[in-house]
């Protein structure tokens, strides 16, 4: 088995809402923030490659929005989802399987292609894309504080191309990827944990967004329910001080994985890096 970082590009979002009530004064230290309150973002996939399957965790924010949508996002970087496979030596075409954490837009925009007037189509056409069957009726149906990340042209061609794969309940979905849920940040998170030369990599998505975030009250405002958060990330943070856990950081602009330490004042961020030097 092969793990290979796939870069899709940046984005920016607001300090605040990134780290909830935690002061400025505090977070601005290790994730500093512009002139604007804007702090800079990675939208960092995985690619897994296992004989003939072809496993992509999440896949960016896609290209169908329309410009006066991006400008909110101030997009930044030359890496794209299409440039960093090809340079990984793949094509949209050899992906056989798409893991979706959540169907926030930053997270599966890159799932679907194409327009409104000229029709969606799927990025990956030979690929089954998985994600929970709670994340997926949470994004169906969505309650009004998260409806702007859940855009319909991101999801209903997943399920319209008869490629969407449902599951309610852990487990290893993939031979040797084990799907945990998480649902402080919202319902149904998908959780890889990747068994790879004996160690396990974890892919942390919006879990944890960034190293910045281990203090374990370091919570977003984009949680729907912090406080699940909080006891979701005390478990996890046991879990993986136990199991020596590698976690791989799909928003942390300047650290791609690292590893959690026990200190006085809680648990911290271990050793950090380019996930090949963890394997």
């Amino acid at each position: 088995m092969k793990l290979i970082p796939i870069e899709t590009g940046n984005l920016k979002l607001d300090g605040g809402a990134m780290f909830g009530v935690v002061p400025k004064v505090l977070w601005n230290k290790v994730y500093p923030a512009d002139e604007n309150n804007l702090c800079n973002w990675a939208m960092r996939c995985l690619l897994i490659v296992d004989g003939d399957r072809k496993v992509l965790i999440d896949n960016g924010i896609g290209d169908k929005q329309d410009e006066k949508w991006l400008r909110h996002y101030h997009l930044n970087g030359d890496d794209t989802l299409e440039k960093s496979l090809k340079k990984a030596g793949y094509g949209f075409e050899d992906i056989t399987d798409v893991i979706l954490t959540h169907l926030h837009f930053d997270h599966c925009g890159g799932s679907v292609t194409g327009n409104e007037k000229d029709g969606y189509r799927l990025t990956f056409p030979n690929a089954t894309y998985w994600t929970s069957k709670q994340q997926w009726e949470w994004a169906v149906n969505p309650n009004r504080r998260e409806k702007a990340s859940f855009l319909k042209e991101n999801i209903l061609p997943i399920k319209d191309s008869g490629h969407l794969k449902l599951f309610d309940k852990e487990g290893e979905h993939i031979p040797g990827i084990y799907f945990k849920m998480f649902s402080g940040h919202t319902d149904g998170q998908v959780i890889p944990h990747i068994k790879v030369n004996g160690k396990t990599v974890v892919y942390m998505a919006d879990l944890m967004p960034s190293a910045a975030h281990i203090p374990i009250a370091w919570v977003m405002a984009y949680d729907t329910r912090p406080l699940i958060t909080l006891d979701e990330r005390e478990a996890f943070y046991k879990e993986a001080l136990e199991n020596n856990y590698i976690l791989f950081f799909e928003h942390d602009i300047y650290n791609e994985a690292g590893t959690l330490t026990e200190t006085p004042k809680g648990v911290r961020i271990g050793k950090t890096g380019k996930l090949e030097e963890f394997l």
